[in-house]
């Protein structure tokens, strides 16, 4: 599941307990034939899925984020999930019941009215399916579902969830016309009928093509007639020539950071009219240790990693500044953040390490493999792997090497157990702490490490989703992240930044880059 402007931290509101959130912006969508012209944007990522009850990717959240509508979106750089589909919104019976009210006129780009039987279906639809790749664990709170009309729709939740609002304001929150969608099975013929700002048009491995959605009633106002997607699955050398070439207007998601420094430091780009749009992310990359290792479960071992690993050479020397150092599992910029790898291991001491592994009766040099896949996660990925390897070999206490796989092998591997120490990268589904942390520990956690905590998983997570007031739950996540700090399960590397490349006539992009990772087509206009 992951800007440029300023990522506001501002927290989900102490009153949203009591009160509705209330619709603002604007009502209807913009006339297609007033905007500007049809933009090309080009990325490395695919699209994975087009039915929203399947994808759970990056490539595909962004065609669920310009397609479909759901109760709740983010607004552009904001923290604080607004109403879009939905005119308000609000918990009642201590976060245990959110009630939301549609707007009027809605509809689907088929034509078909939109009412709360299909927000209903779309929910129970995606918990029925529960597709390995899906959305459905976002919505695991979901107890059941009550329409009482057609303009009203009931959650009642299993447990406090203050977290579902911006759940529901995610990819995971697509809401599917019950007329053209079955209930129990995926759509698999790549299309997508939504009521979002725009339409699927055509969708084939390399491009997809979307027009303005002139049926649309929502908060976004499109400033182009349309997008034309092109997808270079994992190509990135291809990404930068197609924008060096002209065939593309805008490169999001792809580029390496050699690319971005390249192009930032080069006048042959002034000369091309090229601009690189930055913007703050809550992307985030981790070393994972399997706890079940021989090696790697060695607490001992896990520390003196965490003494010897430089995270300034990383971002510096593989990632060339594209990144920053993270000390933390929730990144900052998120409420809840702090430094407690930094608090507990500082900066990169040798004779920390060494004492680490001798306090343990462990014998050096340890022998590691550290495993890594480019497919997912970036040619630099491998680059920042060996670096890790040479700082660990460099300290005279690891003998370490590197083995990079394909991601579908590196998957079944970690699930298998095979590996004791490798990377997992996380693009936020929504900017709350939460999403940094309940994800990542207990059974059938993300990161396939095996760790387990009672005190995380049976009393901390529960209770900073049970509070509305999201500035309120710090210092329990805090308390999570001192825990890990200290347990070594995996250790943050770093936190990305986002960035686009364009050509000077395209204007927007910096409304399309923020924490909540929604890559907004409508903002975007070709002067």
């Amino acid at each position: 599941m992951k800007a440029h402007n300023k990522w506001l931290t501002a927290p989900l509101a102490a009153g949203l307990a009591a009160t509705l959130l209330s619709g603002c912006g604007t009502e209807q969508g913009g006339d297609a034939g007033e905007a500007g012209p049809t933009v090309r944007v080009g990325m490395s990522d695919e699209i994975l899925a087009t039915d929203p009850a399947a994808g759970y990717d990056p490539g595909s959240w962004l065609l669920f984020n310009n397609v479909f509508q759901s109760l709740l979106a983010f607004p552009k750089g904001g923290s604080l999930p607004e109403p879009e589909a939905a005119d308000k919104c609000g918990f009642d019976a201590g976060s245990r019941i959110y009630t939301c009210t549609l707007r009027e006129g809605l509809k689907f780009s088929n034509g078909n009215p939109l009412t709360s039987e299909d927000v209903k279906f779309s929910f129970e639809r995606a918990l029925k399916i529960n597709d390995p790749s899906g959305p459905a664990p976002l919505l695991s709170t979901i107890q059941s579902i009550e329409t009482p009309d057609e303009k009203t729709v009931v959650f009642k939740l299993k447990v406090p969830d203050a977290t579902f609002p911006s759940k529901i304001a995610s990819g995971a929150g697509s809401i599917v016309d019950h007329r053209e969608y079955s209930a129990t099975e995926l759509r698999t013929d790549g299309k997508a009928v939504g009521s979002g700002p725009y339409k699927l048009d055509s969708f084939s491995d390399t491009e997809a093509d979307f027009s303005a959605n002139a049926d649309y009633h929502g908060t976004a106002k499109p400033r182009n007639g349309g997008v034309t997607l092109k997808l270079y699955r994992g190509d990135r050398e291809r990404l930068a020539k197609a924008l060096s070439a002209g065939e593309i207007d805008v490169a999001y998601r792809g580029l390496s950071a050699d690319d971005i420094a390249a192009i930032e430091g080069s006048t042959s780009a002034d000369d091309k009219g090229l601009e690189v749009v930055q913007g703050s992310s809550a992307e985030v990359q981790h070393l994972v240790f399997n706890m079940k290792d021989p090696v790697a479960g060695k607490l001992g071992v896990r520390k003196a990693i965490a003494h010897l690993v430089d995270r300034d050479a990383l971002v510096q020397g593989v990632y060339k500044s594209t990144a920053t150092p993270l000390y933390s599992i929730v990144p900052a910029g998120i409420a809840g953040h702090n430094t407690a790898f930094f608090d507990t291991y500082g900066s990169p001491d040798k004779e920390a390490a060494k004492k680490a592994l001798r306090s343990a009766g462990i014998t050096t040099p340890v022998k590691l493999t550290l495993w890594s896949t480019p497919s997912r996660y970036g040619p630099a990925t491998d680059q920042e792997l060996k670096a890790i390897a040479q700082q660990l070999n460099d300290s005279g206490l690891f003998q370490a090497d590197v083995k990079s796989v394909e991601y579908d092998q590196y998957e079944k591997d970690i699930k298998a157990g095979k590996y004791g120490v490798y990377v997992k990268g996380w693009v936020p589904d929504y900017p709350d702490a939460d999403n940094f942390t309940a994800p990542f520990f207990g059974d059938g956690n993300v990161l396939g490490n095996h760790y387990e905590n009672d005190k995380i998983t049976g009393d901390l997570i529960p209770k900073t989703a049970a509070s509305a007031d999201r500035g309120a739950t710090a210092a329990d996540f805090g308390k999570v992240q001192d825990i890990v700090a200290d347990q070594l399960p995996f250790l943050p590397l770093w936190q990305g930044k986002q960035y686009a490349v364009a050509r000077d006539t395209v204007t927007g992009l910096e409304w399309t880059l923020d924490a909540s990772t929604v890559f907004r087509f409508w903002e975007i206009k070709k002067g």
